[in-house]
């Protein structure tokens, strides 16, 4: 009797159909479709060993039958019986994309009874894309079974999604007041493509009262993830004027304190970035157990590399050239040129790719999509720690002691035996050597060409000039700013337009204030 209540109690749960399971091979995708969803209604055991063998090709019809093959023996697909050998000619059920994409739904559908709670995380992420509406009652029973409050959350946001597609207005209405807890920009698209006008006047949703209740949640999102898009779009800002700031704190000592205008200063970049693509080549080639560590070991060799080449240059060439602006410019012009060329007949005219290591890969992901890269959150903290070292090697050093005195006056600090000539070459091979390190840091973001420092050297006048020539102060916040407005000027205007705004803002300034942000005080300032 025991043995008969346990039957009587258990649920019943009909077979599935083996027409319903051959229909999977049907030559129509709608067909195919059709019968995955009937699949995944059953919520059979089968229907996930059937559906997974549809997805790695291991599906095939035998006698109008369908049939699971595994190293040429056939299983029935609906019994899970074994059936014999399979023929030689028998060809398994092939799926485009469209049915591939449809599978990926099912199974995650029928995932959700696992006991594993990753899996049912994945599977209901997974889901919050799908437009499946058969899978909506299994949805609803995995809400009522679930005990882990997140994984509840996103069943219910896609069962909403799934119930937004309902033949009845009242269901509708009532998902899309649920909707407005979700973050996701695909809900936040879906609610918005509810209630936009479309060219003959008509709306997606004929329902007022559903429109109304989209409108509403669609408020609620947007009020709740405004500040988030804010603190994005700062931390945005943050991360140019980090870039900029690299890139303008090699040109802020070689023409701010030395009054060169190198404009071969982006190349120095371009050097810095070529030396990491190298030391990665290094590492994957002799170290690869270590191959993470490579950025590591690319700063002090960027350093060394960019360093040399810049005392090199002015020893060579622009000792001659002190106090005769014009003539720098063009010499130095014309060395970027050969720098350009260099590059080109050593590493080729295309962009090279520099890998990031594993511990600067992903990111931290926020509310609506948006996500903190962590190379770009490194390279803003590298920033700091970089300027940090030139403000106390140039204020807490001898050495910076001499480049101060040689800037403010140079005839009266090679009076006091100071050597100029040794601290000029010192001093411009400091801020090649910061350039190289910015190079390192731009090679995390994008790849590497001859033509990385092009897209700087402009950008990195602009700071300068605008913070004020020889103020470490001002290319610091002439820095920042200038990617903070670069950023919020963006989704309205437009990258380029953005970049014209800015420079006619710094024309407009300059011709107020010749002297930047902060100018030079002492006699250096009155000369």
């Amino acid at each position: 009797m025991a043995c008969v209540l346990v039957l009587f109690a258990a649920p019943a749960r009909a077979a599935l159909d083996p027409a319903l399971v051959a229909r999977l091979g049907a030559e129509d995708s709608d067909t195919r479709i059709e019968a995955i969803r009937k699949l995944v209604a059953a919520e059979d055991p089968r229907a996930i060993e059937i559906l997974k063998a549809l997805d790695s090709d291991a599906l095939a019809l035998h006698d109008r039958r369908a049939v699971i093959v595994v190293q040429g023996q056939m299983t029935d697909a609906v019994t899970g019986q074994p059936a014999g050998s399979a023929p030689p000619r028998l060809e398994t059920v092939v799926i485009n994309n469209r049915i591939r994409g449809e599978l990926g739904a099912a199974l995650a559908a029928l995932r959700l009874g696992s006991s594993d709670r990753a899996v049912r995380l994945a599977a209901a992420k997974e889901l919050q894309g799908s437009d499946n509406e058969d899978a909506l009652p299994i949805l609803e029973r995995a809400m009522a079974r679930e005990s882990d409050a997140e994984v509840k959350d996103i069943l219910g946001l896609a069962a909403a999604s799934l119930a937004l597609k309902s033949s009845e207005p009242e269901q509708r209405a009532k998902a899309a007041r649920a909707l407005a807890a979700s973050d996701d920009p695909q809900v936040r698209q879906l609610l918005a493509t509810m209630i936009t006008r479309q060219k003959d006047g008509s709306y997606p949703e004929t329902d007022e009262n559903v429109r109304t209740a989209a409108q509403v949640s669609l408020a609620e999102i947007n009020a709740r993830l405004r500040s988030t898009e804010i603190g994005a779009a700062l931390f945005s800002g943050i991360s140019l004027g980090s870039i900029l700031l690299l890139a303008a704190l090699g040109l802020a000592i070689t023409y701010g304190l030395m009054g060169i205008i190198n404009m071969a200063h982006g190349e120095f970049l371009m050097l810095g970035a070529y030396t990491t693509y190298a030391v990665q080549g290094l590492f994957r080639s002799h170290l690869p157990g270590a191959f993470d560590w490579y950025v590591v070991a690319a700063l002090p060799a960027a350093f060394i590399v960019t360093a040399t080449v810049g005392m090199a240059l002015e020893r060579g060439v622009l000792r001659w050239l002190y106090g005769r602006p014009l003539e720098t410019l063009l010499t130095t012009w014309g060395v970027s040129l050969l720098l350009i060329q260099a590059s080109r007949s050593i590493f080729g005219a295309q962009n090279v790719e520099v890998e990031n290591p594993s511990w600067l890969s992903g990111g931290i992901a926020l509310a609506g999509g948006t996500v903190l890269p962590f190379n770009r959150i490194a390279i803003v903290m590298f920033s700091l720690a970089v300027l940090a070292a030139v403000w106390l090697l140039i204020n807490r050093t001898r050495m910076g002691l001499f480049v101060r005195g040689v800037t403010q006056n140079r005839a009266m600090a090679s009076c006091t035996g100071v050597p100029t000539h040794r601290v000029d070459m010192l001093t411009f091979g400091l801020g090649s050597g910061v350039a190289g390190l910015g190079g390192v840091a731009l090679s995390q973001i994008g790849n590497v060409g001859p033509d990385l420092g092009q897209s700087y050297i402009v950008d990195s006048f602009m700071v300068v000039v605008l913070g004020g020539v020889g103020q470490l102060a001002g290319t610091v916040i002439a820095a920042f700013g200038l990617g903070s407005v670069a950023k919020f000027l963006e989704p309205w205007s437009g990258a380029v337009l953005a970049k014209i705004m800015v420079l006619v803002f710094i024309i407009l300034f300059i011709q107020k204030r010749p002297q930047g942000l902060f100018a030079l005080k002492g006699r250096s300032a009155e000369a």
